[in-house]
Order: C-alpha cells, then structure tokens, then sequence
C-alpha cells in the first residue's frame, strides 16, 4: 500500500535524515578511534626503538643515564659502577624482577643505600 499522506511522507524523510545523519556519526566515531588506534601503536614502536633506555627504579619516571662508571638519573641516583651498559642493567634489573616475582606477587621498591665506607648501591626491597 503506498502512503500518500504528505506528513506520513515528511515523517518518514525525517527519519530516514537522522538515520544518515547517525550512520555519518558512527563513522566518523569508528575513523576517529583508528586514527587514535595508529597513533598509540606508532608511540608504542617509537618506544620500542629506543629500547636503549632504562626507566629509574626508584622514581619511576625518568631513563637512568648509564655510562661506563656510574649510573644516574634526575631525581638524584648516583651509583658509581664498572664497565656497566644499559643493556647490562635492564639484564640485571629484569632477573632480579623476575626472580622477586616468581616468589612473591607483591611489587618491590627501589632505594639508594650507602655505608659509612661503602658506596652507594641499589637496594631492592619488598614491603612483604
């Protein structure tokens, strides 16, 4: 049966327009969300090429400067070392993780301790 009424015919355009008008919204929302989607993996890859840094375990914020002779960062870690490379400590930092985690669920903490006599080392301890 064909509608002939002409306001059954304008209520049916009108929501015939809002249905376009929600499926143009939909896709702007879905292009929207890859663009952000591309954006976080070209960070994440951005980060993954500077694989060379090395977060400070004791504030958590800033990549510890590591040089032959000591290892530093922002927030005032000072170790001195010998023959020490950013792989060698993000080597050591993970095994020692690793092996905390694999004996206890709770996170340990990062602190600078140091002797009347000693030097300054990196301490790992958990609150557990």
């Amino acid at each position: 049966q064909m509608l002939e009424d002409p306001d059954e015919l304008a209520v049916l355009e009108e929501i015939q327009q809002e249905l376009i008008l929600q499926e143009q919204s939909v896709i702007e929302e879905y292009e929207r969300s890859l663009r952000f989607d591309e954006e976080c993996l070209n960070a994440m890859l951005d980060g993954l090429e500077a694989t060379d840094r090395v977060i400070c375990p004791v504030c958590r914020k800033n990549n510890l400067t590591v040089k032959a002779h000591l290892v530093c960062c922002q927030c005032g870690l000072y170790i001195s070392t010998q023959d020490m490379t950013e792989g060698k400590l993000r080597s050591l930092l993970e095994s020692t993780l690793t092996e905390h985690s694999q004996r206890c669920l709770h996170s340990p903490e990062f602190t600078v301790t140091s002797g009347m006599e000693e030097e300054a080392s990196l301490l790992m301890s958990c609150p557990v």
